[in-house]
């Protein structure tokens, strides 16, 4: 799937800024079924709004989920994984009980989280590096 450059702005700048973050159950326990798993999309795609996050994909799976999320730049990774995971947990723990009896949590404490944008980091690494070879800049030059 091709994801589209979508540039924001906000009064400091702008901003193209996508996070990937898997998170997973305590244990890795496979509770992510069925029902559980509907309303948890729900409420992911809810937090998502209510922050101003844009959700690009998500799949919840029976013992994790992924999320690829655009976000604004005040908020980190961290942040960002955190937000859903708590959300999520608070409200899932009171509409499923046996997500309370089985577990001292829903989520584990961990998470992944990279950030992912429009080109790799060799084509950033290879532009920066190439600027003074750019047409644009040896005509400013020849111009001083």
């Amino acid at each position: 799937m091709a994801v589209t450059r979508k540039v924001r702005q906000f009064s400091g700048g702008v901003f193209d800024l996508g996070l990937h973050v898997v998170w997973c159950p305590k244990y890795r326990r496979p509770v992510l079924g069925g029902r559980v798993a509907e309303r948890l999309d729900e409420l992911i795609r809810q937090k998502a709004d209510e922050r101003g996050w844009e959700i690009i994909a998500l799949e919840v799976m029976p013992d994790h989920v992924h999320l690829f999320v655009k976000h604004d730049p005040k908020s980190s990774a961290s942040y960002v994984a955190n937000q859903f995971k708590g959300f999520t947990s608070r409200i899932l723990r009171s509409e499923f009980p046996h997500l309370k009896s089985r577990m001292p949590t829903l989520w584990s404490s961990s998470y992944f989280a990279a950030s992912a944008g429009a080109v790799s980091a060799a084509t950033v690494e290879k532009y920066i590096n190439t600027q003074w070879e750019r047409p644009e800049k040896k005509d400013k030059e020849a111009r001083s």
